[in-house]
């Protein structure tokens, strides 16, 4: 049995139709309502909330892997509850700044996840992602009221990944051999701007959509408001406040571990124009 938490979020809901698909083993997707869940068939629905490990119990019984994503709250409590259980692998997703910002706040906290994930006496593969493709969500409102997106650094590019690569990568690390004991840091297949991501999308809606270059301070205030003050700030630095070679690094582990080449941005903004009319 596996359990993916996170089931209804972009990796989750792609890597349940990955597991789906290939049928390996009966599978569980956590959610905190399961009356609200749609999952492909033969998926079991299972109601708990990763902030609360005593919550977990009916969902972990039998799973012999786990599908964890970091942030969502008692991490350690929860790698605890998997290990008493019986698991016996954990597909752990951290964050590419563990290795590319290692002196921000959210990479030691994942870090420290990472850790205690290796220390737990569970078999262990950890995946680094850099920035989603999913992002480009943060703009669909602007671009549905005023047809029209204002950021900071539209021209720089950063190499983002499709959720559903990160799910295949995922799902093989669960499923196959080889993958233990390993930490996998996956990109998309090269580094798309601002200005380019948004012309995707508007090539999705066929109609222009103008990209309108913004200060860093302006889109501090504006996240700020939504995610608090150094949450803010370390946002900013990953989208080009603060880039280096390390996180520009375009990296072919999707391709080397699936066979398939990573998808691109124009993929995802086809696969989810719906969103931005």
């Amino acid at each position: 049995m596996i359990l993916v938490t996170g089931a209804t979020g972009n990796i989750g809901t792609a890597l349940l139709r990955e597991l789906h698909r290939y049928g390996a083993e009966p599978v569980r997707g956590l959610t905190r309502a399961v009356d609200r869940a749609s999952f492909p068939e033969g998926i079991e629905a299972v109601e708990g909330d990763l902030a609360r490990a005593d919550s977990l119990k009916a969902a972990l019984e039998g799973a012999r892997s786990l599908f964890l994503l970091w942030g969502m709250g008692g991490e350690a409590e929860v790698l605890t509850a998997a290990r008493d259980a019986g698991v016996e692998h954990v597909v752990l997703v951290s964050s590419i700044t563990v290795q590319t910002h290692p002196h921000l706040p959210v990479a030691g906290e994942n870090l420290a996840v990472e850790r205690l994930l290796k220390d737990s006496g569970m078999a262990w593969t950890v995946l680094r992602p850099t920035q989603f493709t999913s992002n480009a969500l943060w703009w669909a409102q602007s671009i549905r009221d005023h047809g029209v997106v204002r950021a900071p650094y539209p021209d720089i590019g950063l190499p983002a990944i499709h959720p559903a690569d990160i799910a295949a990568v995922a799902r093989r690390a669960l499923t196959e051999p080889g993958h233990r004991g390993r930490t996998y840091a996956l990109t998309g297949p090269e580094c798309v701007t601002v200005r380019r991501q948004v012309a995707a999308i508007a090539a999705e809606l066929g109609r222009e959509v103008p990209v309108i270059e913004i200060s860093r301070e302006e889109a501090h205030r504006q996240m700020a408001a939504v995610m608090g003050d150094e949450t803010a700030d370390t946002v900013l630095d990953l989208i080009g406040g603060d880039v280096n070679d390390e996180l520009l690094k375009v990296r072919d582990t999707v391709p080397s571990i699936t066979g398939s080449p990573a998808r691109s941005f124009e993929q995802w903004a086809a696969d989810h124009a719906a969103a931005f009319r």
